[in-house]
């Protein structure tokens, strides 16, 4: 949340250890004036009563009228319950709001009949309705039914009462978690709106269990019922994902500082338990994003906070004319573990791209993985080489492959993980999905930023890969060495070549 000038994060962790712990789940607290650089406070709630004797679990900040924030978590009570309980700042005029107070009457809403003990969680941001009430999602899983999100509402914070209706239901998902139902602006225009109630279009984002992944509609939100109808498709599992990465239970935020809605994304970590104990730590944030309705009126737009560009320190520029088939070529000139890289790529011969079989729409990750960067094609794959030891035999692929379908071209973005670790025992899947852009009408042009970033001081290179014939790209990048690589496609009138995405980037 924003507030006083500051921006508060609040995160699930565990002050004992680097794994979920044993009911000590606490609330840390760090703070910023930029979303790059954060001073970390001391834990804001730790267990401490019955209804969190099991850990303070996940929850939403809410800004009241009069500027003082409230928080509203899921404790787990000393009978296991998942329970709703709020929290104060003890000092509102302390700008570091580093002390909290959970009143005694906690829990507000305990946990309902009709839902079991440890299947209704993740409160959200309040918002205010036209008749005067708050209103905050509840994600559970009700008998008979499946996964829902509920809507309470309150006028004091105190007293919660549970409408009839859910805000939407999820029959076929099982648990849902991590409700997010915010307003968005006109198609394109990128200003972002408080949590509110009707006379908007609005998104609603959950989280789904049996998947680990985020997905998100577009409909409309009946402040009146306290139902959300969406725009496309009624199964939440068909509905477009936040990420097509190793992203889950993300979150977002309006800043009123900038007029923009921001959103988090966590990422777990892709080896062992025994690594995170040797690490000391477990878990990431990614980049904080700006996020805001498209033109088409249907899907999000994502770009990395402008305070973002802070961090950029050497710069370095290059052109280079055409990448041969098969070439992998090092940029040289930035060295380090983190990069912001702009690549512009410039595709001839479209004509050539191989045909798209329809199944294929169906499952872009699998796709990723039948096909992945060390697959050539006609057109594709080209992209980028990060992380890459100096051997090679380490890197993560960042690449796109057009295809063919009709009188039209699908251009597919993938991350190949499956060289990225040496080592056994690493989860290294395929990610992917088809780009929502016309390749042709852009000229052949597709433009790629990378954030590159690594907890690992090793030194590693950063590349420029290519598996069919020529393309042109202009390169600008900041902290880090590149190379571009490409293969010879089948029948392009070339010899077919073997070349050399949880990471966070």
């Amino acid at each position: 949340m924003y507030h006083n000038g500051l921006y508060h994060f609040f995160y699930q962790y565990n002050p004992d250890g680097v794994t979920w712990g044993n009911g000590n789940l606490s609330w840390g607290h760090s703070v910023s004036v930029d979303l790059v650089n954060w001073f970390a406070l001391d834990a804001a709630l730790q267990p401490s009563r019955s209804f969190d004797a099991n850990g303070c679990w996940s929850g939403s900040a809410t800004i009241l009228p009069d500027g003082s924030p409230v928080m509203l978590y899921t404790g787990i009570d000393a009978r296991g319950d998942q329970v709703q309980n709020v929290a104060f700042p003890k000092n509102a005029s302390d700008p570091l709001l580093v002390e909290w107070v959970k009143p005694e009457y906690n829990p507000v809403i305990p946990v309902p009949a009709d839902i079991k003990r440890d299947d209704f969680r993740d409160p959200s941001t309040a918002w205010l309705g036209a008749d005067g009430l708050w209103r905050i999602a509840v994600a559970a899983r009700v008998h008979d039914v499946g996964g829902a999100t509920l809507i309470y509402r309150s006028k004091d914070f105190l007293r919660w009462e549970r409408n009839a209706d859910p805000l939407y239901l999820a029959h076929a998902a099982g648990m849902v978690e991590c409700p997010d139902l915010f307003p968005v602006s006109e198609p394109g225009v990128e200003v972002g709106l408080p949590a509110s109630g009707a006379g908007a279009r609005h998104v609603l984002k959950m989280s789904v269990m049996d998947t680990v992944q985020d997905y998100y509609v577009v409909g409309r939100y009946d402040d009146t019922a306290d139902t959300f109808v969406p725009e496309d498709d009624d199964d939440c599992r068909s509905w477009r994902r936040l990420d097509y990465g190793h992203v889950y239970a993300s979150k977002s935020f309006f800043d009123p500082s900038k007029n923009r809605r921001v959103l988090w994304g966590w990422a777990n970590e892709s080896d062992s338990v025994s690594d995170d104990l040797v690490r000391g730590w477990s878990g990431v944030q990614t980049v904080p994003r700006k996020i805001w309705l498209d033109e088409d009126g249907k899907q999000l737009r994502q770009w990395p906070v402008e305070e973002i560009e802070t961090l950029r320190s050497k710069r370095v520029n290059l052109l280079i004319p055409e990448v041969n088939a098969g070439g992998v070529n090092e940029i040289i000139g930035v060295m380090g573990t983190q990069a912001d890289v702009e690549v512009v790529f410039e595709v001839p011969a479209l004509e050539h791209a191989d045909v798209l079989e329809p199944n294929w729409l169906l499952d872009p990750q699998s796709l990723c993985g039948e096909k992945g960067a060390s697959v050539p094609g006609s057109v594709g794959p080209f992209g980028l080489l990060v992380m890459a030891s100096g051997d090679m035999q380490e890197h993560t692929a960042v690449f796109f492959r057009v295809f063919r379908q009709n009188d039209k071209y699908k251009v597919l973005m993938c991350t190949d993980l499956s060289r990225s670790s040496t080592r056994d025992g690493v989860y290294k899947p395929p990610y992917g999905a088809f780009v929502d852009m016309d390749i042709e009408a852009h000229g052949g042009i597709i433009s790629l930023r990378t954030l590159v970033s690594s907890s690992s001081p090793a030194r590693r290179s950063l590349n420029l890969l290519a598996l069919f014939h020529s393309i042109t790209l202009v390169i600008s990048t900041d902290r880090l060495t590149t190379r571009l690589w490409r293969a010879s496609a089948a029948g392009a009138g070339r010899a077919s070549r073997r070349g050399c995405t949880r990471t966070t980037s």
